[in-house]
């Protein structure tokens, strides 16, 4: 490769999308054109021709940034390239690509700047446009908040489009032929004369040509393969358990690690006695790491017996022992003093409840754990100034830097890479495992260290999802609600999970409030306010984070009212719905179901919920029968509006696995703290939804909205309310609190 044509490509401007605002901190710095990561080390006879796209001799790889837990995240962002790119997807290979700053999350800032700025004007775009900036220089590389989708569906194609573009005009110059009259299909230019030059025949040459920049997007009528039904990429191997996720991955000569850590997550080691464990058969070393000990041996199995077999004494936990003492926290909370936002105040909320006709509540969500299937495994070798890591991650960069912090090495000589996730509803966007590994790995250099949680540790270490209380008062007149006054208290996600980052962002929570203030409903006299809580257990972001809870907390103070109200609760959602496009998703569930209110049968009950989160309004209806065993839930009808859907197949199966989801968690789930521990361990007490109670899920995907959106948390927040609303229907049962088995049996 020519050093002409290296310099000239090393930057790539990274599509329309995401050159838009960028107001406040200098359009100049913000609309600078990106480094190129895959340029580094590039072979001679390879071309990078953008951060998406490298092609060799050997074939093409399409770069996928955003990790994959499951959810297809490395097959849609490959499918969005090679639409423009014109390559078939069985014709590549994809790789989630180096941490580099040219994979910032363009689309996360929408929702902080959604609250911080409501409404879609000149102020929001420019909050939009200061945050994505913000973004863009901290190079903030992370997965989540239902983002993929929303963050590629431009800049992806772009990168596709870009990179085929440079193609052809590497064809016409190898071949002599008119660029005019060049096209190209299935991973080749096709030449007038009919012959095919293959992409990877065009590499080299490719590689000295500045990438075609600004190429217009094709519109919808000519898509391939957006819109349409397909083969999964990591479907074969899933299906035959030949993928490798994280857990599965090795290392030549490495060896095993597990921790031991505090009954209470934070915990501090007083003293250990190691000498029995050092004993056992296997065991190599017993090694300090943050908040416990590393145990390193032959096999994982021999670390997990050695861990068992270490006398330890830990300091009491950093918070409150008992589950007790937490929900007095919350309540607690509910002043002036904790106030932390009030995003909507419509109407005179106090002269609204001055009449008859008003109500008040009382509402709690509890600690979840994540718990996904995989259980948090990294692996990590240092080497003579050198570091590499081996982990699932949706956090690249951060991991990257706090690897780099404990090696006391620069950032570029940690290589990340990422793997397969089995599993993560945000688990993954902490770090700790890997930073133990590294502290283990400082302790044995030039030898990888594989450190595996056990199941329990996993569970009971985990960053659960924040405990949450609401207060509502409602007011209804004629038939119809009137007034709603909704105030919630939590900790912080976002202050307990950017901490662990050193990370403090200014201003409120918006997750204290998510899924309750923004909700398309025009009730005159309408309040939403938050409450921030002290710092209570860890908590991170679970699958919907903050909706997670208000979404719950709205739906089920908005079912009170109506009922009390003596209306129908869909009806009288579509009398209130402000908002066209949720208007349509609350009609379309009532079509798909065939609605006839909440009473369709004797011993049915169905509820409904629509919550908006992530930008996304999501109308759900669930149905119940009463049995001899229980509640047996037989129907869910979901729809969604996100704009335009990628892949039917794939979001069928996202939305369905949402319900599923929230469904299982308020049936039967919370994690409780006794002694300062957590009480639940393992599945065996943390249950979810078993395979025969899980209904038949009817889902529709609405494209009426200009916006893509991504699907992978929206249908979580409306199922408990949903199902919360068919209980009640069918048994008279109020539940204002999950999990929903402590007060209905459920076949």
């Amino acid at each position: 490769m020519s050093k002409a044509g290296k310099i000239a490509r090393r930057t790539f401007l990274v599509g329309s999308a995401a050159v838009a605002g960028g107001v406040a901190f200098g359009i100049y710095q913000y609309r600078r054109a990106v480094d190129n990561p895959l340029l580094d080390g590039l072979p001679e006879d390879s071309a990078a021709l953008t951060p998406y796209v490298r092609i060799d001799a050997d074939g093409i790889t399409l770069i996928t940034p955003r990790a994959d837990k499951g959810q297809g995240a490395y097959h849609v962002q490959a499918a969005l390239i090679a639409e423009e790119l014109d390559v078939a997807l069985d014709q590549i290979t994809v790789d989630p690509g180096p941490p580099s700053p040219a994979y910032w999350n363009t689309a996360l800032s929408e929702e902080a700047a959604a609250f911080a700025m409501p409404g879609d004007g000149l102020l929001n775009s420019t909050v939009h446009g200061t945050i994505d900036a913000v973004m863009k220089f901290m190079g903030m590389q992370i997965t989540g908040g239902s983002t993929t989708v929303p963050d590629g569906f431009v800049k992806l194609r772009a990168a596709g489009a870009s990179a085929r573009e440079t193609l052809k005009r590497a064809a016409a110059m190898q071949s002599g032929a008119d660029l005019t009259r060049l096209r190209t299909k299935d991973g080749a230019v096709i030449l007038p004369d009919g012959r095919a030059l293959p992409y990877t025949s065009l590499a080299a040459t490719a590689a000295t040509l500045e990438v075609a920049q600004d190429v217009p997007l094709r519109p919808a009528s000519e898509w391939r393969l957006i819109g349409k039904p397909m083969h999964r990429l990591d479907m074969m191997a899933k299906c035959t358990g030949t993928l490798s996720y994280g857990i599965d991955l090795t290392v030549l000569d490495m060896l095993h690690a597990t921790v031991l850590l505090g009954p209470a997550p934070g915990s501090q080691l007083r003293s250990y006695d190691a000498d029995t464990a050092l004993a056992a058969p296997g065991i190599l070393a017993v090694v300090p790491v943050t908040g416990g000990l590393g145990i390193v041996a032959k096999t994982t199995w021999h670390a997990f017996r050695a861990a068992d077999l270490i006398k330890a004494e830990w300091a009491p936990a950093p918070f409150p022992s008992e589950m007790e003492a937490h929900w007095q926290a919350l309540a607690n909370s509910f002043t002036n003093d904790h106030r932390d936002s009030r995003p909507r105040d419509d109407g005179d909320v106090a002269d609204a409840f001055q009449g008859t006709g008003t109500i008040s509540a009382e509402y709690h969500a509890p600690y979840l754990a994540h718990a996904p299937l995989e259980p948090l495994s990294a692996i990590v070798l240092v080497n003579n100034g050198q570091v590499e890591v081996w982990t699932g991650t949706q956090i690249p960069r951060f991991v990257q830097s706090n690897v780099a912090k404990i090696a006391k090495v620069k950032s570029a000589a940690v290589t990340v890479h990422a793997a397969y996730i089995g599993g993560s509803f945000g688990h993954r966007l902490e770090d700790t495992v890997v930073r133990q590994a590294t502290e283990i790995a400082m302790q044995m250099p030039g030898t990888p260290i594989k450190l595996t949680y056990s199941r329990e540790t996993d569970m009971r270490h985990d960053y659960m999802r924040q405990p949450a209380m609401a207060r509502m008062r409602g007011a209804h007149e004629n038939g119809q609600v009137t007034a709603f006054d909704l105030s919630i208290a939590m900790p912080s996600v976002i202050a307990s999970q950017m901490g662990r980052q050193s990370v403090a962002p200014p201003g409120p929570d918006s997750q204290i409030v998510a899924g309750a203030w923004d909700q398309p409903f025009a009730i005159p006299h309408h309040r939403v306010t938050g409450h921030r809580a002290p710092e209570l257990a860890p908590i991170s972001s679970w699958r919907s984070v903050g909706a997670s809870t208000g979404g719950f907390f709205y739906n089920l103070g908005l079912d009170e009212i109506i009922h009390a109200a003596g209306a129908d609760p869909l009806h009288e959602r579509l009398r209130l719905c402000s908002d066209p496009l949720a208007r349509a998703a609350l009609e379309s569930v009532a079509k798909m179901s065939n609605w006839s209110g909440p009473h369709p049968g004797t011993g049915i009950g169905r509820g409904v919920a629509l919550t908006h989160s992530f930008g996304v309004p999501c109308a759900e209806i669930v149905e119940v029968r009463q049995t001899d065993r229980g509640l047996r839930i037989t129907e869910a009808w979901v729809a969604a509006e996100v704009g335009t859907v990628i892949d039917p197949v794939n979001f069928e199966n996202l939305v369905a696995g949402g319900v599923i989801w929230g469904l299982g968690h308020a049936m039967n789930c919370q994690i409780t703290y006794q002694g300062g521990t957590a009480t639940q361990t393992n599945y065996h007490d943390f249950e979810g939804m078993r395979l025969h109670q899980c209904p038949r899920i009817t889902v529709r995907g609405l494209e009426n909205g200009e916006q893509v959106r991504g699907i992978g948390e929206p249908p979580v927040p409306p199922a408990a309310p949903a199902l919360a609303g068919a209980i009640f229907a069918a048994t008279g049962v109020r539940i204002r609190e999950m999990p929903f088995n402590k007060f209905v049996d459920f076949a």
